[in-house]
């Protein structure tokens, strides 16, 4: 077959001009991705192969302008594909790289566009400063940032709590921010409790923890005898022994100053001798009278103070050596009833281990002081019969007879009771409506009253109210006892004495 000459030119030239139709070599560098802490990945794009590229990549650097005579990570796979990805690892935190894509063929090597990006911050590094000053309810500890992982550290304190490996989520203390050294106080913690700590420091990538540290806190509440010679004729018909630290007055702090360890103690003697006993025996730790005066020593000998006198004890367990102080209290009343002049006496009563008086006192505030001095005094919250040291005004709403009760028995559990007394019951001429009042007589030192009475019963109660009576024996009264009989009628005389619980009926 014949082919004709034009033809033949006309193929021949079209298969010349295809094979010499060929785009420059180029590259794209598309976007910058995934970026984390260490690494980012970087997406190549090929816009035209020119002879071909026998190597593809992301070439990288702190500084603009990468080439591949800095980082470069190379494209391992297919290369029929325009785009590659290349991740790029092992870089900086919180670090501005520049990259862009490279490929070589035989025309060399030829680079994409450049981007910028920032890796991304990692965790703060924290340490845990030793656990001190632990007591039984409070503790000091801390921390140091001594690194913010490439960006600013908005809160840090320590975490703690009663399990393993605590957290933000639980308590904590927010001690300031930044990088350098904290202290943190650990405050309402409970006594004889193991905790766990760590300093936190949190930052844009977290919160960082230091290492765990643990402690265990103190007694909380301390409650120490003071057993010595003092004790039975002190205390008579208590039980209490001389020299037997568990049949001795105790003294003891609380939880919220667990170092203050007080209480009242009477000492009949003219000359008294103690110890401090922090167990109820003599097999533990016991302490004396120190070097110094004032101080007490596990070692000392008997301390010695003088009486009959009644004494507030006040020792300081927080410091070495101990400290303590023996002041000799006298009790009264100040306020209305004195014009808040030199304070209204009581009397302390052994028997019933309580200061006591009856007081004609006037509607308005009053409060408790020893001394006739302002450093010793107690007042109560309204309607509260618990005292406060240096606390609010107690208010006498009628003017009347009270039978005035100090008690400071019970250490740190201080209370008082202002009470108007008066008999109830359809003996009465009141009935079981209206108390007829009793007065104060204070020849005899028991409130009294005459009246005539039917033969049926009555009772002694307080304040116009039943929160407070007394039934049952007149030898031995007893609160909220059994009503009162009388079996004549006639006009009697009928004295009561709150403290001692006892009264008398007689048929005048």
């Amino acid at each position: 077959m014949i082919i004709p000459v034009a033809a033949v030119l006309l193929i021949t030239a079209c298969t010349k001009e295809t094979s010499e139709i060929r785009l420059d070599p180029a590259l794209g560098t598309t976007k910058v991705f995934n970026i984390t802490s260490n690494s980012a990945t970087v997406t190549g794009f090929v816009v035209a192969e020119g002879a071909g590229f026998t190597t593809r990549g992301v070439c990288w650097s702190k500084e603009p302008g990468p080439t591949t005579a800095d980082f470069k990570d190379s494209y391992a796979g297919p290369l029929t594909n325009a785009a590659y990805n290349v991740t790029l690892k092992g870089l900086d935190f919180a670090t501005t790289y520049h990259a862009r894509a490279y490929a070589t063929g035989p025309e060399g090597t030829i680079y994409g566009e450049e981007h910028s990006f920032t890796t991304l911050p990692v965790l703060a590094t924290v340490t845990t400063v030793e656990v001190t000053e632990i007591e039984g309810t409070t503790a000091t500890t801390g921390g140091d940032v001594t690194a913010d992982g490439g960006a600013a550290v908005t809160a840090k304190g320590v975490v703690y709590g009663l399990t393993t490996m605590p957290t933000v989520e639980g308590s904590k203390t927010v001690d300031g921010d930044g990088l350098g050294e904290f202290v943190s106080h650990l405050t309402g913690l409970k006594g004889l409790t193991k905790y766990y700590v760590r300093a936190y420091a949190t930052n844009s990538a977290g919160t960082a923890y230091g290492p765990e540290l643990s402690f265990t806190t103190l007694v909380s509440v301390r409650e120490w005898y003071v057993p010595g010679n003092y004790v039975a004729a002190s205390y008579p018909g208590s039980g209490l022994a001389d020299w037997s630290p568990d049949k001795s007055p105790m003294v003891k702090s609380n939880e919220a100053n667990p170092n203050n360890v007080e209480g009242y103690i009477y000492m009949a003697g003219a000359s008294n001798m103690f110890k401090i006993s922090a167990q109820p025996g003599w097999d533990g730790t016991n302490y004396g009278a120190g070097a110094t005066a004032g101080t007490l020593s596990a070692t000392g000998g008997d301390i010695s103070l003088p009486g009959p006198a009644y004494y507030k004890i006040n020792i300081n367990a927080g410091v070495d050596p101990m400290t303590y102080t023996a002041v000799a209290m006298n009790w009264g009343v100040i306020g209305a009833v004195n014009g808040w002049s030199a304070q209204v006496p009581l009397t302390y009563d052994p028997a019933v281990r309580v200061w006591k008086a009856g007081i004609h006192m006037p509607a308005g505030p009053w409060k408790f002081r020893a001394n006739d001095s302002w450093d010793y005094n107690y007042g109560a919250p309204e309607g509260s019969l618990s005292l406060v040291a240096g606390g609010p005004d107690i208010n006498a709403t009628v003017e009347d007879d009270y039978a005035i009760t100090l008690d400071l028995s019970t250490p740190l559990a201080y209370t008082y009771r202002a009470d108007r007394w008066g008999v109830i019951g359809d003996a009465t001429p009141g009935q079981w409506s209206d108390d007829t009042n009793m007065t104060w007589d204070a020849v005899n030192g028991r409130f009294t009253v005459t009246l005539n009475l039917t033969a049926n019963s009555f009772k002694f109660r307080a304040n116009d109210g039943w929160d407070y009576n007394f039934g049952g024996s007149l030898s031995a009264l007893t609160p909220g006892g059994d009503n009162i009989s009388v079996t004549e009628a006639g006009n009697y005389t009928i004295t009561f004495d709150p403290w001692a619980r006892v009264a008398t009926m007689t048929k005048n």
